[in-house]
């Protein structure tokens, strides 16, 4: 049995779904200890749980000491399924970071994996869902994946109440990638939302934030508005937020976000998102620093060598690389240090008996 020591590298929920998923991915039994030990309120959180539960379906695995406040869990993958899987996280709990966890293991499994979560697409801490369909899957797509992320309805902290169907069609191979620098930009996008709110909050943020982008040159900005008008908005919970994501002449894709929150001007959300793109984007690095750490798995997984530029290594990117070297073995090599662009270069292992 693989042994994790949970708090590792940056601590948190990170290294236990990747360890769940790449163990998965080999079948081999793994025990996580020390979960989240540094945290305000160590050990599993439901969010957690959510995740290692969809996993132990699609691997028919057994889990020991799954349970609110456990500090050490062992599972062990028996064999690999595939079908449909209904969630319901419960209040907010992030449905990207579930996807995270899940998707590893459900592009390689024997069967077409369809995924019905409900829970939080908007929240802190997490990369919102415009996010993981704007940025995320397009990138996993030049892998040779196809990920199909529709989102239903939105749920916000506290409520909850998000709706997303996801459609994963298994692959047998992974392709490597090569994006070490962004390119030239060739148009910048964005989504700007209100739930239960006036219209004019989602409005006032894609001003805003095209403003900050007209201002450094972007002539080529277009943001989408999403807005409720009062009675016909089905969300449980009001809130608001905007993701922006740059293309470029060489196919890929640099994203940024922000969140509303009470008290906080809807000018100052979108300012907030344009800045984080200047910054992701001064670097001409590929790829972001939220994208690097969820690539991970993946290139570990592909036939060849994949090299990648990033604008910003992180702690998470650190400890992702570490449990990949752990439970796959695979050589990585990272050129920079925490809080600096660098370059991520993985000589994949390839396809898994």
């Amino acid at each position: 049995m693989i042994e994790i020591n949970g708090s590792y590298g940056e601590g948190g929920g990170q290294i236990l779904r990747s360890s769940v998923a790449l163990a998965s991915l080999t079948m081999n039994p793994v025990r996580i200890t020390n979960i989240r030990s540094g945290r305000s309120k160590p050990g599993l959180r439901r969010q957690h749980m959510a995740g290692i539960e969809i996993i132990s379906r699609l691997v028919d695995a057994e889990v020991k000491g799954l349970k609110v406040g456990s500090k050490t869990i062992e599972f062990v993958p028996t064999t690999r399924k595939g079908g449909l899987i209904s969630y319901d996280i419960g209040t907010a709990g992030s449905i990207s970071l579930l996807l995270q966890a899940v998707l590893p293991v459900a592009i390689l499994a024997p069967e077409r994996v369809e995924l019905d979560l409900r829970g939080g697409t908007d929240v802190s801490w997490s990369p919102p869902i415009n996010y993981i369909q704007h940025v995320f899957i397009p990138i996993i797509e030049k892998l040779g994946v196809e990920i199909s992320v529709n989102q239903n309805k939105r749920g916000h902290y506290p409520k909850g109440g998000g709706v997303v169907k996801t459609t994963i069609r298994p692959v047998s191979t992974i392709s490597p990638i090569e994006c070490a620098n962004f390119g030239e930009i060739t148009e910048i996008k964005g989504i700007s939302h209100c739930v239960r709110l006036p219209s004019h909050v989602a409005e006032r943020q894609a001003r805003s934030a095209k403003s900050v982008l007209l201002s450094e040159g972007f002539d080529k900005v277009s943001i989408n508005i999403e807005s409720y008008k009062k009675g016909q908005d089905p969300h449980l919970g009001a809130g608001s937020g905007i993701v922006l994501w740059a293309e470029s002449d060489k196919e890929c894709r640099i994203g940024a976000d922000a969140l509303g929150a009470k008290g906080k001007p809807a000018e100052k959300v979108g300012k907030e998102a344009a800045n984080k793109l200047l910054t992701e984007l001064s670097t001409r690095k590929a790829v972001d620093s939220h994208l690097a750490d969820m690539l991970v798995p993946y290139l570990a997984l592909a036939e060849g060598t994949s090299k990648v530029g990033i604008t910003e290594i992180t702690s998470h990117l650190e400890t992702n690389i570490w449990v990949a070297q752990r439970i796959l073995g695979v050589e990585i090599e990272l050129d920079g240090k925490i809080g600096e662009s660098g370059e991520l270069r993985v000589h994949g292992i390839g396809p898994l008996s």
